[in-house]
């Protein structure tokens, strides 16, 4: 038995972004936001992030979620899971638009939801903490309190989620573990023989894909194989670019330490032991005015004529 990987944005869109799983996505979503009790999902409105002419250069978004739990209460959650350039800022920039195009006037702003951004990564973004769920939102910065909660970001970081199979402890270890590591099972562990779990292997399995799916799965991963070898050949290219550069800075260094060499020895013998400003010159000069100094020797009767300048 075989599973794609939810890791390609085609496959995660099939098992988490169909109408026919939507409970598959609020059990997601609740155990990652911690939504329990009258804040659990009461509704759940699969967007498409292209209806909107107005929007549809401004992000790359698989997922695009309008949640209203039993309070009433509406929120808007995207979901990323690939890196683009300025990776950061692109999800900032998504979160705050999404924001703000609720609305068509200013003065509808009563009318605005939160906005959720929830980013899984398949490599480390922060450096700073070993975790690999982290909750981002705008902080008073001396009392720590947090009033500022209409945009918030959410962080699943892949690769600093370690945990084997045994060692799961609750639905969001299980739901990671799942998206991390699904395209490589062959069968559906024990730990997730239950619902909404089962529902999602059963989006995931190759065999109950059509050709039109699988051709555009394969695609897909296809195209995120070809973006990270590009990256990593201009990765060793400017590795590789970086040491003959550091070769060649470390011959002409080495070649002016000996032509300095040279040159010291050269005017100890016809002038004796050199001064201080001498001595300084001699090493803040470059190769050429190096080379030009012990042309002079023969030509000049004093040291100040040898050493005039240093260019």
């Amino acid at each position: 038995m075989k599973f794609i990987d939810p890791r390609i944005d085609f496959a995660f869109k099939k098992i988490f972004g169909s109408e026919s799983t939507k409970e598959v996505l609020a059990s997601f979503l609740e155990s990652l936001l911690g939504l329990e009790g009258e804040r659990r999902i009461a509704e759940l409105t699969l967007l498409d992030p292209f209806l909107a002419p107005k929007i549809r250069e401004l992000k790359y978004s698989i997922l695009d979620v309008k949640c209203r739990d039993h309070r009433g209460v509406s929120y808007i959650v995207e979901m990323q899971v690939q890196k683009v350039a300025a990776f950061l800022k692109k999800i900032q920039y998504n979160a705050a638009k999404a924001y703000a195009h609720q609305i068509e006037r200013g003065e509808d702003y009563p009318k605005l939801n939160q906005v959720i951004a929830i980013t899984i990564t398949d490599f480390v973004l922060f450096d700073g903490f070993e975790h690999c769920v982290s909750r981002h939102e705008a902080r008073e910065t001396i009392t720590g309190h947090s009033y500022l909660q209409e945009i918030i970001h959410f962080f699943v970081e892949l690769p600093k989620f370690g945990k084997q199979l045994e060692q799961l402890d609750g639905i969001l270890e299980r739901w990671i573990y799942f998206i991390r590591y699904a395209g490589s099972l062959q069968e559906v562990p024990e730990q997730f023989n239950t619902v909404p779990f089962r529902h999602a292997f059963e989006m995931a399995k190759v065999a109950n894909m059509t050709r039109e799916e699988l051709e555009l799965y394969e695609s897909a991963g296809i195209a995120i194989a070809d973006a990270r070898g590009a990256l990593e050949l201009a990765r060793q290219e400017a590795l590789q670019e970086g040491r003959q550069e550091g070769i060649a800075i470390g011959e002409q260094q080495g070649e002016r330490k000996r032509e300095a060499a040279v040159l010291t020895r050269q005017l100890q013998r016809r002038f004796g032991v050199l001064p201080s400003w001498a001595s300084e010159r001699i090493a803040q000069a470059d190769l050429a005015t190096l080379e030009r100094w012990s042309l002079r020797i023969l030509e000049t009767t004093t040291l100040g004529d040898v050493i005039t300048d240093l260019s």
